[in-house]
């Protein structure tokens, strides 16, 4: 099936893009980040415009209510990211499963049969082990630094933005962070929705450029009007550059894989998660993080939950 391959090629580039937006942000602010990313990823489709014409007038309309969607989806997300530690943002991301399988069978009518109920529950298994298992790390991590003293208020302000982030209390994070963060799943999952309708009468150079393109007057709209300054050195923010070209290449697969009759909704949230793969590679190997074993098994749950979903249908 071709559409599984292109949706778990889709599923790998995000992860990737996850790691480089981490990267990203400790050197340029969100909305710079943003702007970029999105302005370098139109530059990029930008030759796809002559295939792009002849939609109907309701076809742009809901195009640009899928870039709207992902405009404040985006908005929220980047900055719920950099308030909430990062297990507690997986654990909410993990509605983007639950929210595409429910969207996938009530809009679609499409039907679960027992191996997809049992891969959706090892999916949802690994993925919750894997989220949750950093939290309680981190308490016992407290515990010993309070048992072994106080730290001086240079060890409180040293380290990167994403070090910070790993060691905010949970409990003192205000509820607005969490609403964000959910906030941007749910419209995350409209526009998997809207893609789905989309790409069953048009084709992925129509989808791609336009989207793009009211994506980025959103963002431009929202720079002009909040007089937000976007630096000179943003424009030399490799993982920026990096984020466009994952961004373009993935979306294209996906929009390909939803204009297949046969793709369904559901089993594409769960390839989706493949993004777990190289999330976990990038905490060994680039931010060198702690309890990658036990994170790999955690995928290779998810990774028999993919397998029960797809190819023993």
């Amino acid at each position: 099936m071709i559409w599984i391959l292109l949706t778990l090629v889709y599923g790998l580039l995000k992860g990737g893009r996850e790691i480089s937006k981490k990267k990203a942000m400790d050197r340029n602010s969100v909305m710079e980040v943003l702007l970029l990313y999105t302005f370098l990823g139109f530059l990029i489709v930008i030759p796809r415009a002559p295939h792009a014409m002849g939609l109907l007038p309701y076809q742009y309309g809901l195009i640009l209510l899928k870039s709207f969607s992902i405009f404040v989806a985006w908005m929220m997300g980047f900055h719920a990211l950099k308030h909430l530690p990062v297990s507690l943002y997986g654990v909410l991301d993990l509605s983007r499963v639950l929210m595409g399988t429910l969207l996938g069978v009530f809009i679609f009518h499409e039907i679960l049969v027992w191996n997809q109920f049992l891969g959706l529950g090892l999916v949802v298994l690994g993925l919750l082990a894997l989220k949750l298992h950093p939290t309680k790390h981190f308490f016992r991590k407290k515990a010993a630094t309070t048992s072994e003293g106080t730290a001086t208020d240079s060890e409180k302000t040293s380290g990167s933005a994403e070090e910070r982030g790993k060691a905010a209390d949970p409990s003192s994070i205000p509820p607005k962070f969490v609403l964000l963060a959910f906030g941007s799943c749910v419209l995350n999952s409209v526009s998997a929705l809207l893609d789905k309708i989309l790409m069953k009468k048009i084709n992925s150079s129509q989808m791609q450029f336009w989207y793009m393109l009211f994506l980025l007057l959103f963002y431009v709209l929202y720079v002009v009007i909040t007089h937000t300054k976007i630096s000179k050195s943003a424009w030399k923010n490799i993982y920026i550059w990096l984020m466009a070209i994952m961004f373009v290449i993935g979306d294209a697969s996906l929009f390909i894989a939803n204009a297949d009759p046969g793709s369904l909704l559901t089993v594409m949230t769960v390839v989706k998660q493949s993004a777990c793969f190289v999330t976990i590679l990038g905490g060994k190997f680039v931010f060198h993080e702690e309890n990658i074993g036990y994170r790999l098994f955690c995928a290779f749950i998810i990774f028999c939950g993919i397998i029960l979903c797809t190819f023993a249908r």
